[in-house]
């Protein structure tokens, strides 16, 4: 093997006779350099952004959440309570409801939802630092929207004269018809406006969680979800479990990836996709590997005679065209991974590619890219390196 690789460097290194030879290995190296750096570029790309678009979530999802196993609402009494605030390693807790209504103002309307959280909610989620405009302040009167629907609605803060209307059907049963007003509804003065992402800008609008019960005809022990956020020094499984314990099967526990399950796996499918595109481009340009390879083995055709007649085998041979092949491959590999890393390393440090004026594009540095690039360089090297190598064979030398 030693004798091989010791071939292989010199060929490596020493330039052929052949001026087209030359132009075509130069075009092969650089090939492989440009797609592991372009791999790892987008792998890293994907990585930003999955870790960009995840925060957008993280402000409104817990560490953990309880959730009705069957219905939309579960009653919690006061000694379950209780029992909650013993469970090792729950640092805190909230209790909401949730629940679809209709928003009206000046002739608007939208579909949205409610949210009546307590006063715990901020210290579980972190969705009082996504305040964009006025201040987070809910009570009796007051409650907190999406910007989205401020555009929608043309809704603006302390309108205390003409507030927003929340209409909630009445639950029950029976024709509509038969009630003279089938709703109920109350006013709601919008003390700021919070701004996430699109989708949940339109969504939500929180209020007092006792306001919220009362519209929707629910007493005080009746909520939709309790929010959890945990002792990270504590063993999670062991939470949920005293958790589970005080509910029984009256709820389902989700952490903050199962609560976004769709959003998690969209986002996988996508990198995963991605990685298989590229890596399809990676095995077509090392084709060039191949054709590169094989034109060596043609240029050094006298060489190899040389050698065989010394007494190298024809398997010798064949380890020398393929250990040259597998260090072409994985030096280029190595090479595009250093240029990868210091464009994605000019982008955190300067943020010189922008989504818009003031948002550079995420990107995020991960060993696991790494490691999966010059894993993936390496591989197909090995495949393409392998399949020129096959063609020393005795006629050749013959």
């Amino acid at each position: 093997m030693n004798f091989s690789l010791y071939i292989a460097k010199r060929y490596l290194r020493s330039k052929s006779s052949q001026n087209a030879v030359n132009v075509i290995n130069f075009i092969t190296f650089l090939v492989i350099v440009i797609g592991s750096a372009a791999l790892f570029v987008v792998l890293s790309g994907f990585a930003g952004l999955k870790t960009f678009s995840l925060s957008f979530t993280s402000t409104f999802d817990p560490d953990l959440k309880a959730l009705p196993a069957t219905g939309k609402f579960f009653s919690i009494s006061a000694a379950q309570e209780n029992d909650l605030r013993a469970v090792n390693g729950v640092a805190t807790y909230a209790k909401e409801i949730e629940e679809k209504v209709i928003l009206s103002h000046r002739e608007k309307s939208h579909i949205a939802y409610i949210k009546g959280v307590d006063a715990n909610y901020n210290s579980v989620t972190g969705v009082d630092s996504t305040m964009i405009f006025g201040n987070w302040s809910i009570n009796e009167l007051q409650g907190v929207a999406g910007i989205g629907i401020s555009r929608i609605l043309g809704v603006t803060t302390n309108e205390f004269r003409r507030p927003m209307q929340i209409l909630a059907p009445k639950p029950g049963k029976g024709s509509i018809s038969q009630e003279a007003k089938p709703y109920n509804d109350i006013p709601l003065v919008i003390s700021g406006f919070y701004g996430v992402e699109e989708a949940l800008d339109k969504k939500y609008v929180f209020t007092q969680l006792s306001l919220a019960q009362a519209l929707l005809e629910k007493d005080s022990s009746q909520i939709s979800g309790i929010n959890f956020k945990l002792d990270a020094t504590k063993d999670p499984k062991l939470i949920r479990d005293g958790i589970q314990k005080i509910f029984g099967d009256k709820i389902v526990l989700k952490n903050r990836q199962e609560q976004n399950g769709t959003l998690h796996r969209m986002l996988n499918t996508e990198n995963v996709a991605t990685y298989l595109i590229f890596t399809l481009v990676l095995i077509i340009a090392l084709f060039n590997v191949v054709g590169a390879i094989t034109m060596m083995i043609l240029d050094k055709q006298q060489n190899s005679k040389t050698l065989y007649n010394l007494g190298t085998t024809i398997k010798a041979l064949r380890r020398i065209y393929f250990v040259q092949g597998v260090l072409v491959t994985s030096l280029g590999g190595l090479i595009g991974v250093v240029l990868g890393s210091l464009l994605i390393a000019s982008q955190l440090a300067f943020g010189w590619l922008k989504i818009t004026p003031s948002l550079a594009y995420p990107v995020e540095y991960q060993l696991q890219n790494v490691v999966i690039v010059l894993a993936t360089i390496v591989v197909l090297g090995l495949l393409a390196a392998k399949i020129a190598s096959s063609r020393v064979n005795q006629k050749l030398l013959a």
